[in-house]
């Protein structure tokens, strides 16, 4: 409880340093802030064209399937992949001033979910225009879900990046099993095609709930289900409770290894 206390006395150095990284990720940029769609857009169309023309999925508007899965997921992957490297990435203020070094996952975190939050504007665009319609009871779900992913993303960012002070291999190793993790998480394909042998895999795979509740409320217009919400409400928990617990130990000699 002291440790969130300190986060909350220095939440103007927070939001200072996610304004930072807002606008120092596209400065210079003629097109600024439409990179936070272009990027996206174009990973999914790429994906579109493979999955729904080349390796036919099967499910119908395959698109609105895919990229209510696949924004969710850039936001995971980028907290846990930036996370990784923001220890390192500040060192010098971390050697010179004190401040709680938990700010600086938080910080990473929240700027990978205003991405997402901006991404969402294209999501609802692009389902007006392919189903013309919402459930607002499902959508009423969507910030509990999202904030249950924060939670998720922010211990996972937590975890490596303590981490990586100490073993700086684990950012390279992070960024090729996140590749391989978005295969084993039902993004381009329905969990009912898994074979039953291969279930057991995906059941520990806690992005695996937290997909299908963004599927069920963006695709198929309904509510999640109790189940998934509270399978990944306790992933969120325990990830969140380890990262904080690794972080809290190795912080003591951050300056040093750094």
């Amino acid at each position: 409880m002291g440790r969130i206390r300190e986060l909350v006395e220095y939440r103007e150095m927070t939001a200072s340093l996610v304004r930072r990284e807002l606008r120092g990720k596209y400065k210079g940029s003629i097109l600024g802030f439409l990179w936070t769609f272009i990027n996206p857009l174009c990973q999914i169309v790429i994906y579109t064209v493979v999955f729904s023309m080349i390796m036919r999925s099967g499910l119908e508007n395959f698109n609105i399937y895919m990229i209510s899965g696949m924004i969710p997921w850039f936001f995971f992957s980028g907290s846990v992949l930036q996370g990784a490297g923001c220890i390192r990435a500040h060192a010098n203020m971390v050697k010179k001033i004190y401040f709680p070094r938990e700010v600086l996952p938080v910080v990473v975190t929240t700027f990978q979910f205003i991405n997402m939050l901006l991404s969402f504007i294209f999501i609802i665009a692009v389902v007006i225009v392919e189903k013309g319609r919402f459930n607002p009871v499902a959508w009423g779900y969507l910030p509990l879900v999202m904030l249950t992913e924060y939670l998720l993303a922010l211990g996972l960012a937590l975890l490596v990046s303590a981490c990586t002070v100490y073993f700086r291999d684990l950012e390279h190793i992070t960024s090729v099993l996140l590749m391989a993790w978005v295969y084993l998480t039902p993004i381009f394909y329905s969990i009912e095609t898994i074979p039953d042998y291969l279930l057991p895999i995906f059941c520990w795979n806690p992005m695996t709930p937290m997909i299908e509740m963004y599927h069920s409320i963006i695709y198929y217009a309904k509510p999640p289900e109790t189940a998934a919400l509270a399978q990944a409400a306790l992933s969120a928990i325990a990830f969140l409770v380890l990262g904080s617990l690794v972080f809290g130990k190795l912080e003591e000699n951050f300056a040093e290894e750094l």
